[in-house]
């Protein structure tokens, strides 16, 4: 016999048995227990977005994502392509749905009867549902946090980084890279008594500059790295503002996480060099580097999720113009790629780099352009 005071026990047996009952009586649909929960959520708000489901189940997104999708190809579900927002797909349920809602409403009205034999129930749920929500506000810590968040430095006005707008720049420290040429190495081996800005600040300084700037880009280091990132794009859209986000490309999951959101208007990513040439670029060891995640991320810019552009940073000492000429067509077609100026800033990971001249970038330039025609050079 189970001990009366053996909470975790006794939760454990609910949550088992409960879905124990549901396996067996949606068999005629070929639906698990695992299922039900989205259905009867998109069932009672159709046009969810995936983000919004997941939020909603307080399931991690790989697992309803699994789920949702094999509702889709059951036919319960189907997805929609938001015609405001190409990044954003909307669930809805299908008529094969509608057909046995009604009995997935009774089992659910059954196995709530069967609970409540002998026992006040409706004072049993109100009580549940306030552990729950103990549960989700005091175990687990807020996802919205943003003090965590590691903000290396803030330009505070650029007219260069986000094309078109008058805009600011954060600089998130950590990178997974180490480019020797990299302008700002504290950024990536960050020193023991570096002084982060605090987030806080940061949100109430956008908050005063409304009126004069227009767009937030997000860099790094490797912005991506960063816990909680979302909830900081968040607050800085809830300002009004645009967002753009600068990737090295190396995380694509994250970075589809990010874009499917919602919440970022354009994508910088850097492309470093040659497949053949990249590890050397980016400071890695060869072998164990892996070019694969960069080939996901392009490919997932490339289907157009969002406005995005290539970028690469022209070193003399590791870029030839054969080189260029490989990237140019390793990317294309894509409508934005930027060759950018290599600068000094004195604090490089390794010294002695130097950049080409104007007239070279020129040259390197019209070479890039036998792939990509609309190529540009930028910081010249």
């Amino acid at each position: 016999m189970v001990d009366k005071s053996a909470f975790l026990l006794n939760l454990s047996v609910l949550y088992r048995n409960t879905q124990k009952y549901f396996d067996k009586v949606l068999v005629p649909y070929e639906i698990g227990s695992g299922q039900l929960i989205f259905l009867l959520c998109i069932n009672e708000n159709e046009g969810l977005t995936m983000q919004e489901l997941t939020n909603m189940t307080e399931v991690d997104k790989g697992t309803t994502t699994k789920s949702v999708q094999r509702l889709i190809d059951q036919g319960y579900i189907r997805a929609v392509q938001d015609e405001a927002d190409r990044r954003v797909k909307r669930l809805y349920t299908t008529a094969k749905a509608a057909s046995i809602m009604n009995t997935i409403y009774d089992c659910r009205t059954e196995m709530r009867s069967a609970l409540a034999k002998d026992m006040d129930f409706r004072s049993f749920e109100s009580m549940l549902a306030q552990a729950a929500d103990n549960a989700r506000t005091t175990l687990v810590p807020a996802s919205g946090d943003i003090s965590p968040l590691k903000i290396g430095g803030l330009m505070r006005m650029s007219l260069l980084d986000y094309p078109g707008e008058v805009a600011c720049t954060l600089f998130m420290s950590g990178c997974n890279f180490k480019c020797p040429y990299c302008h700002n190495r504290d950024l990536v081996f960050i020193p023991e008594n570096y002084e982060f800005l605090d987030p806080e600040e940061v949100l109430s300084f956008l908050e005063k500059r409304r009126s004069l700037l227009d767009a937030v880009c997000i860099t790094g280091g490797e912005a991506l790295l960063q816990k909680n990132l979302i909830s900081l794009i968040r607050r800085i859209r809830e300002l009004g503002y645009l967002i753009k986000l600068d990737t090295n490309g190396n995380y694509p999951d994250r970075l589809k996480e990010v874009v499917e959101s919602g919440l970022i208007d354009y994508v910088a990513m850097d492309v470093k060099n040659t497949p053949e040439k990249y590890a050397e670029t980016v400071g890695m060891n060869e072998s164990a580097f892996d070019i694969g995640p960069l080939q996901q991320t392009m490919d997932y810019l490339k289907s157009g999720v969002i406005p995005f552009e290539f970028r690469t940073t022209v070193v003399k000492e590791l870029h030839t113009p054969e080189d260029l000429e490989k990237i140019a067509d390793w990317i294309s077609p894509c409508e934005h790629y930027y060759l950018q100026k290599f600068e000094d800033s004195g604090n490089t990971i390794q010294p002695g780099f130097t950049a080409y001249e104007d007239e070279e970038m020129e040259e390197l330039l019209q070479i890039v352009r036998k792939h990509i025609p609309t190529a540009e050079l930028r910081g010249v």
